[in-house]
């Protein structure tokens, strides 16, 4: 996260932060229409050197703003009580329901974003960073549980394992966005039983029972010739 500030011609002191809010408003306000680096920076009275300190174009503002997403969600949930000490059940959960609370209250642009290429959630390229950030986290999860007779088969396993927790998130999100029930209770439904799923992705020990009885039946077979 960039931390260097400047200041302009407003003497207002510019920051990542700062021009992210400044593009999710005019977005919301004008509904985008033509917004590039000059007339942004015409309309808020700094250079666009000052733009260009921090994003390379308004492309990277629009993936940052996912991956702030992201970041304010995994700050918020390490800040909590006894957070080390989550099952990895609780862990996810605490991610996704802390990630979609932060998604509602940006709901207006995230729909936004969602429909501003015209194929909702098909190639959007804004999620890119936000998706690596996304799969360094279950990968991470998946590699807490790893035990060194498992190590190989991890190996092969955790990109599968997080490529499909991300489709799996992806699922979720398109479902938040269509979801009209109160407070968003069927999403949160969702979420319940999506990080069931994933969790027993995550869990070595039902492929760990399964090699054991595969060496089992083995020895018995072996025995019995």
């Amino acid at each position: 996260m960039a931390t260097t500030k400047k200041n302009t011609a407003k003497n207002q002191f510019i920051d990542d932060a700062q021009i992210i809010a400044w593009y999710m408003d005019d977005v919301l306000e004008h509904s985008g229409n033509n917004l590039n680096v000059y007339t942004f920076c015409k309309k808020h009275g700094i250079p666009e050197s000052d733009f260009y300190a921090f994003f390379g174009s308004m492309d990277m503002v629009k993936q940052e703003i996912w991956v702030k997403f992201f970041e304010n969600a995994i700050s918020a949930i390490e800040k909590e009580p006894g957070y080390l000490s989550y099952s990895d059940k609780n862990k996810l959960l605490a991610l996704y329901f802390t990630l979609f609370e932060i998604l509602t209250l940006n709901r207006t642009y995230v729909l936004f974003a969602m429909k501003e290429n015209g194929e909702g959630l098909k190639n959007l390229v804004q999620l890119k960073p936000f998706r690596n950030r996304f799969k360094d986290f279950i990968v991470h999860l998946y590699k807490q549980n790893s035990t060194e007779s498992m190590a190989r088969m991890k190996k092969a396993t955790t990109p599968v394992v997080s490529e499909g927790a991300w489709v799996q998130f992806l699922l979720i999100l398109k479902f938040w966005i269509e979801d009209r029930s109160k407070g968003f209770e069927k999403t949160d439904i969702i979420i319940e039983k999506s990080v069931n799923t994933v969790v027993d992705l995550l869990d070595t020990k039902p492929m760990e029972n399964l090699i054991d009885l595969g060496k089992f039946l083995w020895k018995e077979r072996k025995s019995a010739l």
